[in-house]
């Protein structure tokens, strides 16, 4: 009853979503040709006609590049953007389809780019808004009490306690938790059915929908058990896997070649991520570099003029995974700083500074040249700042999940600098705000972190 119920709820949203996809085309028609459309080259509206024709091989890419991108399953489970973005790619790949069939099979007509054009961005954003109406209907009903399905949760100890307070946060998802099978002596928050070898019975006592297999990771043993005593029982069956307490950054689930990739270990900018945030650490540094030009020449005129030696200090620190680079300053120090002390950390009022040094410290002027480094590809204007590698080799050692932060780019400033966390300040809480800055990783985060450097430059306590 229930397979045959969503068969027909998947063919009613079938039908809705080509019933959109159909009025988006001959919107477009209209919008391009009738309302706000670009002047005709000719001056003349071309006939409806050949629009209306076009409509059938749309129908038919449309819902096989939905079907392809399995837009018709459940999705309780889900996200939005998910869902959005699988709408976004099935409409990407049925314009391109299109072109096609309009360049092979329909060469004696030119069709309007922009009624392609319109067709295509109008067709995700209707899709996606009707999609988005009717799952909230489906929410709103569910918090109600209504098209609900039921579940098992087979495990014991922090994960299974974890899957039940998450799917119970979601009322919107209308799963309901009947209990947990597993050790009874582990209580995880929800009525206990039976020990593990009572899942058989359970299931058969009990009307469930969907099986959560949250095994404690001395239990994996117990999987290919438990999954013969569900058998052929017409249920939904869910592995969570107990690995995500190993998952050091930015864990996640990747599919490749129709497998499961689980990552415990990851960066957050690759593909777009990366693209965008390179061309914004270009943009922002020509601007800085060629906004504060005069300001630069001032300051190394008096480094020159103040003390002996050069303008620019190279110092070797450790980027990037773990690769090495010569980072510019503006020289604060002397020459011979670190003749009898070897490398050690700047300290207030340290008698090696030059008389200039303490002003261009305490302001981080003498990080100015940094965006050079960043226009060369070994910074980003955001990220964990660098460190000299006598000092990694040291940390590494000390402070669990010190090398983690080399999985992005080192940064001019950062989110660890913005919450006072620079000079000799603790190095764990300095590691947390990196790490976290890497989780949260966004342009937006990145601008929030430049706003906040000018205040902490104005009103810094930990700089010298």
């Amino acid at each position: 009853m229930l397979r045959a119920h969503s068969r027909f709820l998947e063919q009613l949203m079938l039908a809705g979503d080509l019933a959109l996809v159909a009025g988006c085309w001959l919107l477009s028609y209209l919008v391009r040709f009738h309302l706000a459309g670009p002047p005709l080259l000719h001056g003349e509206v071309p006939p409806l006609g050949p629009y209306l024709l076009m409509l059938l091989p749309i129908l038919v890419v449309w819902g096989v590049s939905f079907h392809a991108f399995d837009l018709y399953r459940p999705r309780r489970i889900s996200s939005r953007l998910s869902e959005a973005a699988d709408i976004a790619k099935a409409s990407s790949i049925g314009v391109l389809v299109l072109v096609a069939v309009m360049t092979f099979f329909f060469r004696g007509y030119d069709y309007s780019r922009v009624v392609i054009l319109y067709f295509w961005l109008s067709s995700i954003a209707a899709v996606w808004f009707s999609r988005a109406a009717f799952r909230e209907v489906l929410r709103f009903a569910r918090r109600r009490g209504y098209n609900v399905r039921y579940a098992v949760v087979v495990g014991s100890g922090e994960l299974a306690a974890m899957v039940v307070k998450r799917i119970r946060s979601r009322l919107d998802a209308g799963i309901h938790i009947l209990g947990v099978v597993g050790d009874k002596e582990k209580d995880v928050g929800v009525t206990w059915l039976g020990g593990y070898a009572e899942l058989r019975t359970v299931l058969d006592r009990q009307a469930v929908d969907h099986v959560v297999l949250a095994l404690s990771h001395e239990d994996q043993a117990r999987l290919g058990g438990l999954l013969d005593a569900v058998g052929d029982e017409p249920v939904t069956i869910h592995v969570v896997p107990d690995l995500f307490r190993f998952a050091t950054l930015r864990g996640g689930v990747e599919e490749f070649e129709g497998m499961p990739f689980i990552h415990l270990r990851d960066s957050p900018l690759h593909g777009w991520s990366q693209v965008t945030k390179r061309a914004f650490d270009v943009g922002f540094s020509l601007a800085v570099l060629v906004g504060l030009f005069p300001l630069l020449a001032f300051l190394a005129a008096a480094v020159k003029l103040t003390s002996r030696g050069p303008v620019l200090y190279r110092q070797e620190r450790m980027g990037l995974d773990g690769q090495r680079f010569r980072m510019l300053k503006l020289r604060t120090m002397r020459v011979d700083a670190e003749a009898g002390t070897g490398p050690v950390w700047a300290a207030a009022d340290d008698p090696r500074r030059i008389p200039f040094g303490a002003f261009l410290r305490r302001f981080s002027l003498d990080e100015l040249p940094q965006f050079v480094n960043v226009l060369r590809g070994e910074m980003s204007v955001v990220g964990p700042r660098p460190e000299r590698p006598v000092f990694v080799e040291q940390f590494r050692r000390t402070v669990p999940g010190y090398m983690l932060r080399h999985k992005v780019k080192s940064g001019v400033t950062g989110w660890a600098q913005v919450h006072g966390l620079r000079g000799n300040t603790s190095l764990e809480k300095r590691i947390e705000y990196d790490l976290e800055y890497i989780e949260r990783w966004s342009l937006g985060l990145d601008l929030k972190i430049i706003a906040l450097t000018v205040g902490r430059i104005l009103f810094e306590r930990n700089a010298y």
